[in-house]
């Protein structure tokens, strides 16, 4: 084990990473999501009854309550483990799904596959496991076949963060052989994978290749809300630290990613910046699956608990009911076909999908 991958490194660095994003300013700076260049149209005669609403959708095949999900941030110490479990059961109350942190933490110290596993507080939620694509390379599938049984993971996010490990000192520098790990991951699992980038998004380029190795869905993870980049430009020094600077805001802004998914025909997540379900609903209504966040989820659970969870997911919920109603939508598939207009910086970016 090289001696910048010990549990101990491994556990402080998940440390600053809580820290970091619950006390600094670590959201992007000059770019945005674009999920506010998309205006849904106001229906002022809805003809529906609010209990007529359906908010659940599919993903994956699995049929979900809440078009909502907890997305993966933590794992590996006590205060992480903690959070997923407060989390988790929020989750499985509201019938979302719930994604964890990377499992690396795991492969170098099992003990603490605890901070993990909370199938005993949500024993029916979706619950999607977690390995970076380079460990997913380099894993033989049988050692990945264990941290999705370690925990009763549903699927496998194989997580795509070149951004974030060419900033993070120590961090992953050979992105080799991901593709071919991937695939075959995707061929030998008995669990589906999911792609997810941390917060630079998803080209229709790597999309492509995603499709090819048989990936059947993506969270996109765009530009706009928190950037690994620049946590790991806050833990870094020197040249990293400044490079970090520099690419602060790099990637592809979420909503531009949740079109070229949609387009691609993948199950989407969508996730990058989504703070309020005004954001949600708009990402739901260009071809996300579902709609998906970890700060806000993060900053309630340190700060006031399951309550505070709760809080959320009844504001994210009962906000994107609401703008299905007023836009006449009974449904999510109703809603991905309500009129809107679309301003000229997102139309741009969705050309790129045209074939």
């Amino acid at each position: 084990m090289p001696d910048h991958d010990t549990p101990a490194i491994l556990g402080q660095r998940k440390a600053d990473h809580i820290d970091l994003c619950y006390r600094d300013d670590v959201e992007a700076r000059d770019r945005e999501t674009l999920l506010d260049d998309v205006v849904l149209l106001h229906d002022s005669l809805p003809e529906l009854s609010v209990d007529e609403i359906d908010l659940s959708t599919t993903l994956l095949g699995r049929r979900l309550r809440a078009p909502i999900m907890v997305s993966g941030m933590t794992g590996g110490i006590d205060q992480a483990g903690t959070i997923n479990r407060i989390l988790a059961e929020v989750a499985e109350a509201y019938g979302m799904a719930f994604g964890v942190g990377s499992q690396r933490a795991m492969l170098r110290d099992p003990s603490v596959a605890r901070t993990f596993n909370i199938r005993d507080v949500a024993p029916t939620t979706m619950v999607l496991g977690n390995i970076g694509a380079v460990q997913a390379a380099e894993l033989p599938t049988s050692a990945l076949e264990d941290l999705v049984g370690a925990i009763g993971a549903d699927a496998l996010c194989i997580h795509l963060n070149p951004g974030q490990e060419i900033i993070q000192d120590h961090g992953d520098r050979d992105f080799r052989g991901c593709v071919d790990g991937i695939a075959r991951a995707v061929a030998e699992l008995s669990v589906p994978v999911i792609a997810k980038e941390t917060g630079c998004g998803l080209s229709p380029r790597t999309l492509a290749k995603l499709k090819a190795a048989g990936v059947p869905a993506v969270d996109v993870s765009g530009v706009g809300g928190t950037t690994w980049v620049g946590v790991e430009a806050l833990r870094g020094r020197g040249v990293r630290q400044r490079v970090g600077d520099a690419l602060w805001d790099w990637g592809v802004p979420t909503a531009a990613g949740v079109h070229y998914a949609h387009h691609a025909g993948l199950d989407c997540i969508a996730s990058g910046g989504i703070r309020n379900g005004r954001q949600a609903a708009v990402a739901l209504a260009l071809g996300a699956n579902v709609a998906s966040s970890a700060l806000p989820w993060l900053k309630a659970a340190m700060d006031g608990g399951a309550d505070a969870a709760r809080e959320v997911a009844d504001t994210f919920l009962e906000t994107i009911r609401a703008v299905l109603l007023l836009t006449g939508s009974r449904d999510l598939e109703a809603l991905r076909s309500a009129p809107r207009v679309v301003g000229p910086t997102l139309e741009r970016w969705m050309r790129l999908a045209q074939p």
